[in-house]
């Protein structure tokens, strides 16, 4: 019975491999959206010991198929000749209909999409898209200057509570 309990929590975790915490900072994300990766095996398993890194990595459709491009899998240590080469494209799986909706926004001037994140889902290995707009640089001054600002407040909060002795 406790067999059963343990499969079920590890079913319902979504255990993060990596975030893409560039792409907050240089985009507004306006939507979020799972898709599936199409890996190697040493690419899983590289994966798994979270090599990977995403700062420059996006998405673009070519005939009709959605691609991952420039995203690094580090290669596996324990791989023999047949290690996958680190940035090679990836294709991404997601339903048609979604595929079709997607691919008319990036049309649109402006919009992109961006790797925000790779994560483990149910076994399987997803990766988190955000539909994009390019952050403009008073933007990114602006959401720093309110990120400062915040954490101000909360170091001036925390210390009246500590004279207190609350």
């Amino acid at each position: 019975m406790s067999k059963n309990k343990d499969s079920s929590l590890q079913k319902d975790a979504e255990e993060v491999i990596t975030r893409n915490r560039k792409a907050l900072h240089n985009y507004f994300v306006d939507e979020r959206h799972e898709a599936g990766v199409v890996l190697l095996g040493t690419e899983v398993k590289s994966l798994r010991d979270h090599r990977v890194q995403l700062i420059d990595a996006y998405a673009r459709f070519e005939n009709g198929e959605l691609w991952l491009l420039n995203a690094h899998i580090s290669p596996y240590t324990m791989g023999t000749h047949e290690n996958h080469e680190p940035t090679r494209p990836r294709k991404l799986l997601m339903k048609k209909r979604e595929l079709n909706r997607l691919q008319n926004k990036t049309e649109q001037a402006g919009f992109t999409l961006i790797p925000l994140s790779f994560y483990l889902k149910d076994g399987r290995i997803k990766v988190e898209l955000g539909l994009c707009r390019g952050k403009k640089q008073f933007d990114k001054r602006e959401a720093i200057r309110k990120r400062e600002s915040a954490r101000e407040i909360a170091r001036t909060h925390a210390h009246h509570h500590r004279l207190r002795g609350e």
